[in-house]
């Protein structure tokens, strides 16, 4: 089944954010959601999407809620066009600012994206289904010597946040990449009315 169907069915489901259907993309740090988000936005015809690394900063690595909500969620349930300061996380400061328009659906993606205080606005929650000991050692590798710093630090302020705030108990999908493309299953918050199926990959794999 293509992946462009599955952008059919989130066509149709019901907006909890205004007139928005807020996508969710959930997962550890290095399993690929900035990867599946980007294919899944294309497969939309485009879809919006808000990057959580933009949102979150070193100082606030999930103390972030606030200002997605001031400068994302709210201008979103009034049908506005959201903007947002973007963080550098080169230069360790917030700059440019970015729009994200009230589209039919809005892809939100990062580690975070399913938190309690963000799943109200949500029509969809999914999970990006890699063990995190994986997930982490392929961002590890990814990013390389230069970022073993960062990891250090990130890994237990991720641990943390899920043992707090789990997202994956109310993901609807479950997400895991495959020769194929995309293995697609239920995730424990569905419905069972969605059988499990495997999207075709378009073009050769990468990993964000």
């Amino acid at each position: 089944m293509p992946l462009a169907q599955y952008a059919d069915r989130l066509r149709r489901l019901p907006p909890f954010c205004g007139p928005v259907r807020l996508v969710g993309v959930d997962g550890h740090a290095g399993s690929g959601k900035s990867t599946f988000a980007d294919r899944l936005a294309r497969a939309l015809g485009g879809a919006p999407v808000l990057h959580l690394d933009d949102i979150a900063s070193h100082d606030a690595l999930f103390a972030w809620t606030e200002r997605l909500r001031a400068q994302v969620l709210d201008p979103l349930s009034r049908g506005e066009t959201a903007r947002y300061e973007t963080y550098d996380w080169h230069a360790r400061r917030f700059g440019e600012a970015r729009q994200l328009p009230p589209a039919e659906v809005v892809l939100v993606e990062g580690v975070g994206a399913g938190r309690r205080a963000v799943r109200p606005f949500l029509a969809e929650l999914v999970w990006m289904d890699l063990p995190r000991e994986a997930a982490w050692e392929r961002g590890r590798s990814r990013d390389g010597e230069a970022q073993r710093a960062f990891w250090d630090g990130w890994i237990p302020a991720e641990r943390k946040h899920f043992t707090e705030d789990p997202s994956r108990p109310f993901a609807k999908e479950l997400v895991r990449e495959c020769p194929e493309g995309y293995e697609m299953r239920e995730g424990p918050a569905g419905t069972a009315q969605n059988p499990g199926f495997i999207t075709h990959r378009e073009e050769p794999p990468a990993v964000r």
